[in-house]
């Protein structure tokens, strides 16, 4: 034993240094991972209305799919929000679900803010423009804008509630 009492690694018994090193290495695991408990569940609904999001209309009748894969062109507002809420929205989230890394959860919280604000300028800038005859904004632009609104607040949650 040392000065202070306590065993020195040498001293730990031969059956108990595998599990000495493990626990060794366990305070830096927990601190990279995060728990969502209920806020999995908002998560997952919130991924789901990403998701019924695209398949609904958008702009002219166009679902937002096909605006996502560039056959439907409307700007490259309507665009970028479909790839930003696709990658952060519902990948980012995906992956944040599955993997649990702390660092996942904040890029999504970051990235879903920037997606937050491309969908906004995507309806924005579809709206100015219907009295001079473009398309307004439809269902499922505005339901993907509030989805990954709910995101961000979740994440950022999430990302903030780290020790």
């Amino acid at each position: 034993m040392s000065a202070d009492g306590r065993r020195s690694r040498a001293e730990v018994p031969e059956e108990l240094r595998e599990l000495d090193a493990e626990m060794a290495g366990l305070p830096d695991r927990i601190e990279r991972r995060f728990d969502p408990g209920p806020r999995a569940v908002v998560v997952a609904v919130g991924v789901l209305a990403l998701i019924g999001s695209v398949l609904l209309p958008w702009i002219g009748g166009s679902p937002g799919w096909e605006v996502f894969a560039g056959t439907a062109e409307y700007g490259p507002l309507p665009r970028l929000f479909t790839y930003t809420m696709i990658a952060f929205g519902v990948l980012g989230s995906v992956l944040a679900l599955l993997t649990r890394r702390w660092v996942i959860a904040f890029v999504c919280a970051v990235g879903c803010g920037i997606s937050t604000v491309n969908g906004i300028w995507a309806i924005w800038s579809r709206q100015i423009g219907a009295d001079s005859g473009l398309a307004p904004p439809q269902a499922g632009l505005v339901l993907g804008a509030v989805g990954i609104l709910v995101l961000t607040f979740t994440w950022a949650g999430v990302a903030l509630r780290r020790t």
